[in-house]
């Protein structure tokens, strides 16, 4: 059942609600759309708070990125510069910013050697109940690289500044470490990368102990346990900041519960896994957990989604979790937060969006990836558009990055 979310997060903002609003960049003025307190036995349905957009054919400074990605919507690449292809994870800065990051590039190894790993510093100008831009401003970004040689595999660009690219690591995941770094959740390995605050990476790629994927340039003869592409997609941070959550985003392939998607615990100060797991089911085989957050000790949001893409979409959902220690063998019960096929938008801010916009908004993108938990139990959720594939919206043409903030509201 939907439920009132209480969030207990790392970062301590002060000056009361004013502050709290003002940190996800929302006004005072419009608190009334913004949070409501909901009287105990009384139900609110989710609702659309506020919405932002980056276009679909934004480019960042860089090399011509796509010249090997699958043409699609009237795109072809190369395209004269870096795209945004959505974001797959995000972090909250508490100032109305976002770290948010996209994933490989085009889909593939083989396709994404021209694309350079990024995170990008972006500030959404929100469109709320009372007006608004409702576009997404790229302030800066940060490209992942490995001049120290950690890596320990060759990576596409050798020489220079051995800038990582998406034919190296699938990047899905990304929570924040101390003084500035990042810890990232990778597909490919899957591996677990530490950057600092340039990007640079500052270890070894950490391995999965419970084994690897096609992808994995270590595997040799070695029988994947990891389905291809089927790494590190969701990624949690304990709420003291030491430990990490990482989640695989299909089942092991020697499991013979197809539904399984193993959560392992791994301690940020050792650098090691603690060999703790928890079993979360997906709803059928086929779906994927896609992000993860936790937002007070022992208890977990999970992004779920299908592969479905708009007016198929069937499952979009974000399900509340609590950890315990009863091991993989037994499913950690799952309650429903909220069903992002089903929010509801009073206002009209994404009146004339196209599919799935209006009073009965959906966001139901095939790939909704980025989940983050903000002040009042509201929920930032955003898409990775695949770039130029996806085309939801607008059949035909190329799904913009979309920004949301959500009440899921109390049930």
């Amino acid at each position: 059942m939907n439920r009132r979310l209480h969030v207990t997060t790392r970062r301590v903002v002060t000056g009361g609600a004013a502050a709290l609003l003002a940190a996800a960049a929302i006004s005072p003025a419009a608190a009334s759309v913004q949070h409501h307190d909901h009287d105990p036995g009384t139900t609110s349905s989710p609702r659309l708070l506020a919405r932002s957009l980056l276009s679909a054919d934004h480019l960042e400074p860089g090399p011509p990125s796509g010249a090997l990605a699958t043409p699609a919507n009237g795109r072809q690449g190369p395209f004269a510069g870096q795209v945004i292809p959505g974001f797959s994870a995000a972090l909250d800065n508490g100032d109305g910013t976002f770290w948010a990051q996209p994933d490989n590039g085009f889909g593939a190894k083989g396709n994404s050697a021209d694309f350079l790993l990024r995170l990008y510093l972006v500030k959404p100008h929100w469109k709320t109940a009372e007006g608004g831009a409702g576009q997404t401003e790229v302030l800066r970004h940060i490209t992942l690289s490995d001049p120290n040689h950690k890596v320990g595999f060759p990576i596409v660009n050798e020489t220079g500044t051995r800038q990582l690219t998406g034919d190296d690591f699938d990047i899905e995941s990304v929570q924040r470490g101390r003084n500035g770094s990042f810890w990232i959740g990778d597909e490919f390995g899957p591996f677990l990368l530490h950057v600092d605050s340039r990007g640079r990476l500052l270890s070894a790629p950490v391995a999965f102990p419970l084994g690897m994927s096609p992808q994995n340039p270590h595997l040799g003869d070695a029988q994947p346990n990891v389905q291809r592409s089927g790494g590190f997609e969701a990624m949690a941070e304990s709420t003291s900041g030491r430990y990490l959550y990482p989640i695989v985003e299909s089942a092991l392939v020697n499991d013979a519960d197809k539904r399984r998607r193993v959560i392992s615990e791994f301690d940020t100060r050792t650098g090691r896994y603690t060999g703790t797991t928890w079993t979360y089911h997906v709803d059928v085989d086929a779906n994927s957990a896609a992000d993860a957050q936790m937002i007070r000790p022992g208890v977990l949001l999970v992004l779920e989604r299908d592969n479905f893409d708009g007016p198929s979409a069937v499952t979009k959902r974000v399900y509340e979790v609590r950890l315990d220690r009863r091991g993989t063998d037994r499913p950690l019960a799952k309650s429903l937060v909220v069903d992002l096929l089903k929010i509801s938008d009073p206002a009209g801010i994404s009146d004339g969006g196209g599919w799935g916009t209006g009073t009965q908004f959906s966001f139901g993108f095939q790939s909704v990836e980025t989940l983050v938990p903000l002040s009042h139990g509201r929920l930032l959720i955003a898409n990775d558009n695949n770039y130029p594939g996806n085309s939801a919206r607008f059949p035909g043409t190329p799904d913009d990055t979309e920004m949301i903030v959500i009440d899921p509201g109390s049930r």
